[in-house]
């Protein structure tokens, strides 16, 4: 019968390689655990989001509404939201002969030599209700008489009319803001370049001025006397 030869002990080297090597693996698994308390990687995962990410938008800005009066010659931050305006303003109706009143002026009831009648236009809304009317020089009219004969019409030699859409109140009163002069000659569509018109008789002669806007004319003329 044979014998089996002695196991060999393992070298102190070895010890201190094995204790080692299970000294490392504690020391990480220790480590492992310490970060898993700190980091605590579950909890990203059961708490929600904070909010919907960003998307881009385009901003728009609101525009004018209906009821929004335009600048005549020449006047919008954004907004958040919206509010309904409402059913739209109605414009007031145009003025009409039962509304309104038209009346002649000059600046003076007599005229000595070298001066120069200025003529104007009254209007008076006797109605109890707002109503609009054009007030441009395309419907103005001043006619200048003497008995049966026409002197002086504004619209013989007209120059560029416009268009002027106003709102009179009522019971307002409006005038001319910027008179008409009459040179005393007689006018024509014929002579309106011409310097030498046949002038207006004086000496205490009576003239009478109709005028005529919007379609309206004066009831009334406006009697005057160049001297």
């Amino acid at each position: 019968m044979s014998s089996q030869p002695p196991r060999r002990r393992p070298s102190p080297g070895v010890y201190r390689r094995r204790r080692l090597v299970v000294l490392l693996a504690l020391i990480a698994i220790i480590a492992a655990i310490v970060w898993l308390f700190v980091a605590q990687p579950w909890s990203s995962a059961a708490q929600p989001d904070a909010g919907p990410k960003p998307t881009r938008t385009s901003s728009v800005s609101p525009t004018p509404s209906a009821t929004t009066p335009a600048p005549t010659d020449s006047s919008a931050p954004e907004a958040a939201a919206t509010t309904d305006p409402g059913p739209l303003e109605t414009a007031p109706p145009t003025c009409t002969r039962g509304d309104v009143i038209v009346e002649a002026l000059t600046d003076q009831d007599e005229y000595a030599s070298g001066q120069n009648p200025q003529l104007s236009i009254r209007l008076t809304n006797t109605s109890d209700a707002s109503c609009t009317i054009n007030v441009g020089t395309t419907t103005q009219s001043f006619t200048i008489t003497s008995g049966s004969d026409t002197w002086w019409r504004s619209t013989d030699c007209q120059t560029e009319p416009s268009d002027m859409i106003v709102t009179l109140e009522a019971g307002q009163t409006v005038e001319s803001s910027t008179p008409l002069m009459w040179d005393r000659t007689r006018s024509s569509v014929s002579t309106c370049d011409s310097e030498s018109r046949p002038a207006a008789g004086a000496g205490g002669a009576s003239y009478h001025l109709a005028v005529e806007i919007g379609g309206i004319a004066s009831d009334q003329t406006k009697q005057f006397f160049l001297y």
